[in-house]
């Protein structure tokens, strides 16, 4: 991913932001009342409003700080989303059977960490791309596997990769627990900030956005 810097907005403040998934459907209505839906992005997008995290005036600082050194809108960062950040259910421990990764052919090395979402009639697979450093657990057919050994991880990429000897043969599954970042950047390049508001209980408009791999 270009243009991305490996570094995590200011934690305390992306807690408080506001903000979820966003897809784009088109819906046409025929003269009959029947509508067609479809959809033009296979993944979903998430934006979050930073600023109702910002509380005091030493966040308001830093989140300019960190602002500037992205240079607004040319870098990208990582961001934690409070909602969803975690292959297990909420409130439970991550395990390394969380998440399918897919099944292995004895050739086959690498497989990209996902998190799936429903089941029954038409789950998501979402691609995890910022996996946090550390925190990915592998499975192979039901045993769990230990980083460095068996396997090692890209943070930057999301991609599992087993190291020489320890392939997954044909017809294991590969499974993974892990926690994770979104990629994202500020959605603008003029960050306005207004002291007096701030001071009056004003939040501040601090847009970001996902980059999509």
């Amino acid at each position: 991913m270009p243009a991305f810097h490996e570094t995590l907005f200011p934690l305390d403040i992306a807690l408080g932001a506001a903000g979820g998934p966003e897809r784009a459907t088109e819906i046409v209505t025929t003269l009959t009342g029947r509508e067609e839906r479809n959809t033009r992005l296979k993944h979903s997008r998430r934006r979050w409003d930073a600023g109702y995290g910002v509380t005091s005036l030493a966040q308001l600082q830093a989140v300019v700080a960190f602002f500037e050194e992205r240079r607004g809108r040319l870098y990208g960062f990582r961001w934690r989303d409070r909602l969803d950040h975690a292959s297990a259910a909420p409130g439970a421990s991550v395990t390394p059977f969380d998440q399918a990764l897919g099944t292995g052919d004895g050739v086959r090395t690498s497989f990209p960490l996902i998190k799936t979402y429903g089941g029954a009639h038409a789950p998501y697979a979402r691609p995890i791309v910022k996996p946090v450093a550390g925190s990915v657990r592998v499975a192979v057919n039901g045993v769990e596997k230990t980083a460095g050994t068996h396997f090692a991880v890209d943070t930057s990429t999301g991609l599992v990769g087993f190291l020489a000897g320890h392939v997954p043969p044909a017809g294991a599954s590969v499974s993974a627990g892990f926690l994770f970042d979104v990629p994202v950047r500020f959605d603008t390049d003029f960050l306005e900030v207004n002291l007096s508001a701030f001071e009056a209980g004003a939040i501040p408009r601090i847009p970001v956005v996902e980059i999509r791999p």
